[in-house]
């Protein structure tokens, strides 16, 4: 099945995720040996990059010749998927001092911050790299059993933890959020938080609470936020948000209300801005009105509305 491309960055995966092999051991340590396999050494949770012959930088895909001699007691190593029938592993060697100044990885790049090179790298990269940095920041905050306090072991190539002790299985978890914009004939609800850069609006954003749906968390989000009640949400995209491990749901919602009556504890404004205003904010720029970067989804949801015929 072949998905139209999503806007946003850290989508568009290319990897085939094989769940089926995760517990196959025998593959596994066959995949792991295999010249064929590429890893990406993640450092506190930056990913590995290297220059390519144009000076710009790119993901540090290594073999496991370099890899391997990186992996010290209880590392964590994720298979990530098949990507024409190479393995793809991340290794997480967060125990180093230095990598780039010591070890097999001495001088041969350096670590980023993901959010900072997303969109400087190949956007295939991007997605897988967002998946490696959620599931390691999983394994390093889910070291001890929630059930019995007990240590835990990471299982199925880095999909599963499990207590010994106690029998428990725990997963990694994927937080639903919803981010909407407002719309109001010609205008669009765009709010603020206090320590944002002066003139920086953005979409409305929230977690989807147990027992609801995302339109009801819509509603509620926007009636909590900003005192606005609504009568209709359509979607438009969703984006896997590695900080740690979150899901944006990206929606539109049709206001039946205008008065705005802002929660002062979640923004420091809100107004209703028109679709001049926003469309000059993103082609030209404005002191007065900011929008979000590329990299997040509110920009996809506001470049979507302002484009529309």
């Amino acid at each position: 099945m072949v998905l139209p491309k999503n806007p946003n960055v850290f989508a568009n995966s290319p990897l085939n995720r094989a769940g089926h092999l995760r517990a196959d051991q025998d593959w596994l340590k066959s995949a792991l040996a295999d010249k064929q396999s590429l890893f990406i050494p993640v450092w506190k949770l930056m990913p590995f990059l290297i220059k390519n012959r144009e000076g710009k930088r790119e993901t540090g895909w290594v073999t496991g010749e370099l890899a391997l001699p990186l992996m010290r007691p209880g590392a964590i190593v994720i298979f990530l998927g098949l990507y024409r029938d190479s393995a793809h592993f991340a290794i997480d060697i967060s125990s180093h001092t230095d990598p780039t100044n010591e070890g097999a990885l001495a001088g041969l790049g350096t670590f980023a911050d993901l959010r900072t090179i997303a969109e400087e790298i190949d956007i295939g990269d991007a997605a897988i790299l967002a998946q490696a940095k959620s599931l390691i920041d999983w394994h390093q905050r889910h070291g001890f059993c929630a059930n019995c306090g007990e240590p835990t072991i990471a299982a199925d190539a880095g999909y599963k933890r499990f207590c010994e002790a106690c029998n428990t299985e725990h997963f990694p978890r994927t937080d639903p959020v919803v981010i909407m914009l407002a719309l109001n004939g010609d205008t669009c609800l765009l709010g603020r938080q206090e320590k944002w850069p002066a003139g920086f609006y953005s979409a409305l954003a929230g977690f989807i609470e147990p027992g609801e749906t995302i339109e009801e968390a819509v509603a509620r989000e926007l009636h909590e936020e900003a005192g606005i009640t609504i009568d209709q949400v359509s979607f438009h995209s969703t984006q896997p948000w590695p900080y740690p491990s979150s899901l944006m749901i990206g929606c539109y919602a049709r206001a039946k209300t205008t008065d705005i009556t802002v929660d002062m504890n979640e923004l420091s404004d809100a107004r209703w801005f028109t679709r001049e205003e926003v469309r000059n904010a993103l082609d030209k720029g404005s002191k007065d009105l900011r929008m979000p970067p590329s990299l997040a989804i509110a920009h996809q949801l506001v470049k979507s509305w302002v484009e529309e015929t």
